[in-house]
């Protein structure tokens, strides 16, 4: 009876953690939408794998979806089509999260947060071109949508890599400084 009682009582922790993990990153993302920031190095990328990482399945894919559309509000809408595809983007980030889980380590999240900024790059252009009149509706606008988005490109990936790295490395140092803690704490009792 004790052992379930504390698996009810962690479960029902690491549930609230998720909460807090969540509401904080909420925050986060929003205020970092608002302030100034080159295109898209953006924090929302990294947040999406995190969550998918480390947060129950309900809450990390509400997580990116939360923050873009709050932030959205206040910003501005637009393209529905192209925003869809910006959404979608960052849900597949969620389940490369999901993946990573399992199979984290360095190099496999170096890969995952660069598969996430090639995904978002090649989706969200291709609806922009598909869906915008901005370019002509043939391969030669397709190429030259592309290639006017390799500056947001290089951003993409730079930006999700700095911040898996930031939220990824603080977790995890967090994390080994609790049980340090802890493992102190047994031992002075």
């Amino acid at each position: 009876m004790l052992s379930l009682n504390l698996k009810v009582n962690n479960f029902q922790k690491n549930k609230i953690l998720d909460y807090i993990i969540a509401i904080c990153f909420i925050i986060l993302g929003i205020v970092f939408r608002f302030l100034p920031h080159p295109p898209n190095f953006s924090p929302i990328a990294a947040i999406s794998i995190f969550s998918g990482v480390y947060l129950a399945s309900k809450i990390s894919l509400l997580l990116p979806v939360t923050i873009l559309f709050l932030s959205d509000i206040f910003l501005g809408f637009y393209e529905l089509p192209v925003m869809i595809s910006v959404y979608i983007c960052f849900l597949i980030s969620v389940f490369l999260g999901r993946w990573l889980q399992r199979r984290k380590t360095f190099k496999n999240t170096i890969f995952i947060s660069l598969l996430s900024s090639v995904i978002f790059f090649v989706i969200t252009n291709l609806a922009v071109w598909a869906f915008t009149p901005w370019y002509p509706h043939n391969s030669v606008g397709l190429v030259q949508c592309f290639i006017m988005a390799l500056p947001f490109f290089r951003n993409t990936v730079l930006g999700d890599l700095f911040y898996v790295f930031l939220f990824f490395g603080s977790y995890e140092f967090i994390l080994r400084y609790l049980k340090n803690l802890l493992k102190i704490k047994e031992v002075s009792v």
